[in-house]
Formats: structure tokens, sequence, C-alpha cells
């Protein structure tokens, strides 16, 4: 009985028991902790080259961003495996078809996947990705140049001459107005 009752008494003083309050320096210290990136527009990269790595074009050939220049290019990094970059590829796939009819923004999504090209090709076909093409970074050259905060989906827009103009962080319906809105900084067009 005693016994029992010893251990009522330490269970209810453990139970009681509250956790120290963290002193306002320790409070200080975890509010500056790096959030990571925030989902939307980012602009610090603004004005910077496009970066010199190589991933492959949809034919499966050796390709790079400078091989775009001369044109307003719309970049987006992606993968199979991420749920955000497949949500949103249908509404990139039919602003690439639109611009493309349009004579406007090239549009050209890069998977991160490192498996093989086929693998790229049969996702794309199974989603009913009919216009952009199975580029691929399988060894992650363009998304690690562009930097370490790179998460997926990002989509950069360069202007003609290979400058960054901004990059979206996470994803975005490409269909709307929003979209629209971002893709007039460089003088295209996002209708559709």
């Amino acid at each position: 009985m005693r016994t029992l009752l010893i251990c009522s008494v330490l269970f209810a003083v453990s139970a009681c028991h509250k956790p120290a309050e963290q002193s306002p320096a320790e409070n200080v210290a975890a509010s500056e902790q790096p959030a990571g990136p925030v989902k939307g527009v980012d602009r610090s990269h603004r004005g910077q080259a496009a970066p010199d790595a190589t991933f492959k074009s949809a034919d499966g050939e050796d390709a790079s961003l400078a091989e775009l220049m001369g044109k307003t290019v719309l970049v987006n990094l992606w993968a199979t495996w991420c749920a955000p970059c497949v949500k949103e590829l249908p509404t990139l796939d039919r602003l690439a078809a639109a611009q493309q009819k349009a004579g406007g923004v090239q549009v050209i999504a890069v998977s991160q996947d490192s498996g093989p090209h086929a693998s790229v090709e049969a996702f794309l076909e199974a989603h009913k990705i009919q216009t952009l093409g199975a580029y691929q970074d399988e060894k992650m050259a363009l998304s690690g140049a562009l930097g370490p905060d790179t998460v997926l989906p990002t989509t950069i827009l360069l202007d003609a001459q290979g400058k960054e103009v901004w990059r979206y962080v996470g994803d975005l319906d490409w269909t709307s107005a929003e979209a629209a809105k971002l893709l007039s900084e460089a003088g295209a067009s996002g209708k559709l």
C-alpha cells in the first residue's frame, strides 16, 4: 500500500511538472533561424546571368541555357516525385502551347529526376503533357548552379540577354492572371 501511495505521489508531481520557460535570449536565437525559401516571387537574383550548366534537351542531347539566348525563356525545374511539380505541369503545358502558337516566351521544364531519359518521356506522356519536351538535369547541374536554396518546383524567367528577371518558388497556376502579370515583366505575354 505504501509503495502504491509513493508511486501515486511521484506520478502526480511529474505530471504537473511544467517545462522551464525559455529565456528571452533563447527565444531570439530560435526566431533568427533561417526559415528557408518562401513560396512566391523571389527577385534577389535579378540581373544575374543564366548559369552555364549542361543538361539534356528534349532529344536527349547535351544542352544549356546559353543556347536559348536571344529570346525570353521560362525555365521550370521539376521532378516526377514532387507533388506540387506534377500539380502545376498541366498549366505550364497549356502556357507553353499558347506561347509557342503566339511566338512568345519559350517554356522549358527541366526534370531533376536521375533515372533514364526515357522515364521522363514516359511520365510526360502518361500525364498527357503534350507541348513540354522531356528536358532532364539528371546530374542536377542546373539546379545546383542556381544556388543551394533552390527547391522544387522553381521557375525562372530569363530575358533575351539570358539575365534573370525573377524566380517563382513553389507551384503556380501558369494560366492565371498572376502568371500573366509576372510574364509581362520581361515583355512576354502570359495570355492564353
